[in-house]
């Protein structure tokens, strides 16, 4: 048995599910139109740029978590559940998971998006273990901060190190899939580096390194 740890967004679904609840925000007007589209358009190409302010992003990106009561974030989250995830999980996504499940492996998401908007994706998938930004609460609400290291680029490895020590599994057979160059700090770490539908830079670190290659796109 090992660990199979898995990227997220643009990995298991065919969509970057912190960028789609922006969108879906915007669909709702919960947030300013004009300039929450133009700052998550931006951020979203720094991410793909490797050049992502990370602070900066999720000041944006925790706002509105604070700007609205937990009991209208539950019923948007349900909502887009079912407009904008659910047809972004990939099937061959879910045949993978299935054979990892089957070797008796222990299955991990760790994803630089926030828990509020993962959780219910990981419960979806079937995978008990969610390492995710954790947006800070204070007296049932979320505060608009961040708790704790981030989980992105090398945030992904000190999370996932604070994580192993209180459990049994290693990193001695470990496997990580990821499409994108910001995780390449975590896919030099584990045995079985896999690049998933990577982007141009993963592609070609992958080529050079000799790791796996995989499409689960149809």
């Amino acid at each position: 048995m090992s660990l199979a740890i898995f990227d997220l967004d643009n990995t298991l679904l065919s969509i970057d599910s912190d960028h789609a609840w922006g969108e879906f925000l915007l669909e709702q007007g919960a947030v300013d139109a004009k300039a929450y589209r133009e700052a998550n358009e931006r951020f979203m190409a720094d991410y793909e740029a490797g050049t992502l302010d990370i602070d900066a992003f999720l000041d944006m990106a925790l706002k509105p978590l604070a700007d609205n009561t937990p009991e209208q974030l539950a019923a948007w989250h349900q909502q887009f559940m079912a407009a904008k995830v659910e047809p972004g999980i990939l099937p061959r996504a879910e045949e993978l998971i299935a054979r990892h499940r089957t070797q008796g492996d222990t299955l991990l998401i760790i994803t630089a998006t926030n828990r509020f908007i993962t959780d219910p994706i990981a419960e979806r998938l079937g995978i008990d273990h969610l390492i995710a930004v954790e947006p800070e609460v204070a007296d049932g609400r979320y505060t608009g901060r961040v708790s704790g290291t981030p989980s992105f680029r090398e945030g992904k490895i000190t999370r996932l190190n604070q994580w192993l020590e209180n459990r049994s599994d290693t990193l001695d057979d470990a496997w990580f899939y990821s499409d994108s160059h910001n995780d390449i700090p975590l896919l030099e770490m584990v045995d079985n580096p896999v690049a998933v539908d990577p982007d141009d830079t993963l592609r070609q670190t992958a080529r050079e390194r000799g790791w796996r290659i995989i499409s689960l796109r149809d």
